[in-house]
């Protein structure tokens, strides 16, 4: 099966469908709900440079890399993030989860754990993956804490491992989650979905 192949996972809260140039003014208004973009520990595209992200990973995907989604918010409508899949290693069964924002105003909503939930079902149950990674800057201690709270455990921290865009040095933290873990998880995820309304 390709790990990359093209889907739309749909949840309660939250709708991934694959990105695509359409969704620029969308995600645009997206990533200006917070000014996401100000953040130096993210990569949020700035104002203007939407279209120009939506390009880079839409190559990544042509190119076999990277697999994007935009996230749309089940009952508004209204695009609020993207995420994607990358880094696939299908002879080794290993993906990331990575490349993932979400609009201010749905931070703490359950969208964001339900987008994991149906990109981690998908990942477990359909590619049959041995293990999902997911990485974030030492500094970002809101992503850190959402990736643990998710049940995954830490591997440890990449020190100087990415050149950022204003030149400092990215310590990269490494987390996953294996598959053996996944029922659990799995279990627990759907339980707090439920506890919010959302199950």
């Amino acid at each position: 099966m390709n790990f990359l192949a093209p889907l739309t996972l749909t949840g309660n809260l939250v709708t991934l469908e694959p990105l695509q140039a359409s969704h620029c003014e969308g995600l645009e208004a997206a990533a200006a709900d917070g000014e996401l973009w100000k953040l130096s520990y993210t990569s949020v595209p700035a104002p203007g440079a939407m279209a120009a992200e939506i390009d880079r990973r839409l190559a990544l995907q042509a190119a076999g890399s990277m697999l994007p989604f935009a996230a749309r918010h089940a009952v508004s409508g209204r695009l609020i993030g993207m995420t994607t899949y990358m880094n696939a290693d299908p002879v080794n069964r290993r993906l990331e989860i990575g490349s993932t924002w979400n609009a201010a105003s749905v931070h703490r909503s359950g969208t964001n754990a339900e987008s994991k939930l149906l990109l981690l079902s998908h990942a477990f149950d359909q590619l049959e993956c041995i293990a999902v990674e997911f990485r974030t800057h030492w500094l970002n201690q809101q992503s850190r804490g959402a990736i643990l709270r998710l049940g995954a455990k830490q591997d440890g921290v990449l020190r100087s491992h990415v050149i950022s865009p204003d030149g400092t040095l990215r310590d990269t933290v490494v987390f996953s989650i294996l598959g053996i873990e996944w029922p659990a998880i799995r279990n627990e995820l759907l339980r707090r979905l439920a506890a919010r309304g959302a199950g």
